[in-house]
């Protein structure tokens, strides 16, 4: 099965003949392709808070499909309209004869070029009538609507406690929807018995509140919404027995306080 045909089934065309559609749903490589174009597609097709696209000029199509020799029914999948007629995709085994040539003008010889790697056009073809293939301020404008939207809130450096080599680093985040989580960074493995276990203790360690465990040196904690961080600003990261007691093991491995 041809990838422009298979990139149009995933856009959800109706192409392709019976015999063509009942291959799709008989062969392994090719359902999953379409599959995977498919949610390409989709993820596209998800619009984030008020996204700032740039509709790219007509040229853009012209040059990609011209360079990658894309079908009529996958340009007109992709809704644009064409500023230029595109030229035929070449042949590499063509030559310029002489009779070929125009009168008074030197022959050109056409040198056919060696395979390129293979380029899946279809991902291109689903791409452009998705959305993606935009202008370079839409294109920056759609990688900032995927970014992370959360801002930081407080932090702290992580000290290691005697007995104890790696340091780390912990953020408050805050995202968009105004929950809050903890993320902790160390710089390598304790090496504990154990493992480890995060906390947000009162300064004089009257009081703690566990988040949950470290696995790594890298995790992110959700935050209770009504945790008060100016009354339990410290955060512990302990080594716990695998004894089945929930309570601190009083083997702190890093410590830091939160600046808000």
């Amino acid at each position: 099965m041809d990838d422009e045909t298979l990139a149009l089934l995933a856009l959800g065309e109706q192409v392709g003949s019976g015999e063509e559609l009942a291959h799709v749903d008989a062969c392994t490589r090719c359902g999953d392709e379409v599959a995977t174009l498919r949610g390409v597609a989709d993820l596209a097709r998800e619009s984030g808070p008020e996204p700032q696209l740039v509709a790219p000029a007509p040229q853009v199509w012209d040059r990609v499909a011209a360079e990658l020799g894309l079908g009529e029914r996958a340009y007109a999948a992709a809704g644009g309209v064409r500023s230029l007629p595109l030229p035929p995709h070449p042949d590499p085994s063509a030559r310029t004869t002489t009779e070929d040539a125009p009168a008074g003008r030197e022959q050109a010889t056409v040198t056919p070029l060696g395979p390129r790697r293979r380029v899946r056009r279809a991902w291109l073809a689903v791409a452009a009538a998705a959305g993606l293939v935009v202008g370079g301020a839409g294109a920056t404008a759609l990688w900032q609507e995927q970014a992370d939207r959360s801002t930081l809130l407080a932090s702290a450096v992580l000290e290691p406690l005697p007995g104890w080599t790696p340091g780390g680093t912990a953020e408050v985040r805050t995202a968009s929807d105004g929950s809050r989580s903890l993320v902790v960074d160390l710089d390598a493995e304790p090496g504990g018995d154990g493992f480890l276990e995060v906390w947000l203790l009162r300064p004089d360690v009257s009081g703690l509140v566990s988040l949950g465990t470290l696995d790594g040196t890298s995790g992110e904690f959700a935050l209770p919404a009504g945790l008060d961080l100016t009354e339990f600003p410290v955060v512990d990261v302990s080594d716990e027995p695998l004894d089945g007691e929930p309570a601190h093991s009083g083997v702190s491995v890093v410590r830091g306080a939160l600046e808000i």
